[in-house]
């Protein structure tokens, strides 16, 4: 029996279990940085913000992006997000089953030109 084939089988099972980990990492960070500008940008008590339909978008873009990620959202709605270090909103959703969630969001940084901030799946 030759082990060739063997090798290379269990080399191409590796390649994908390791490709599917890669892509699995990639699309569940919850993390986004958005730049800051007249389209994406309104005042929130003196402070840039991030407007929260924007938020809303990415953030359920990416909440189940692959089947075994996340749950189904729907209707998904977010305050806007000051552009300011540490500052924490709560959207809110229905998932698959009809029931309310909620989806803490914070920045994590700021400046002048865009803000990171990430959320937490429920």
């Amino acid at each position: 029996m030759e082990r060739k084939p063997l090798i290379m089988t269990g080399a191409a099972v590796a390649a994908v279990a390791l490709g599917g980990g890669a892509l699995t990492y990639a699309m569940s960070g919850t993390e986004s940085t958005t730049g800051i500008d007249r389209y994406s940008a309104v005042t929130v008590d003196g402070q840039k913000a991030l407007k929260g339909d924007l938020v809303a978008g990415r953030t359920e873009s990416k909440y189940s992006p692959l089947p075994w990620i996340g749950g189904d959202i729907s209707g998904l709605k977010c305050p806007d997000l000051k552009a300011v270090a540490d500052t924490k909103v709560t959207c809110t959703a229905k998932d698959g089953d009809g029931k309310d969630l909620s989806i803490p969001v914070t920045v994590v940084k700021a400046d002048a030109s865009s803000v990171t901030w990430k959320f937490e799946r429920a």
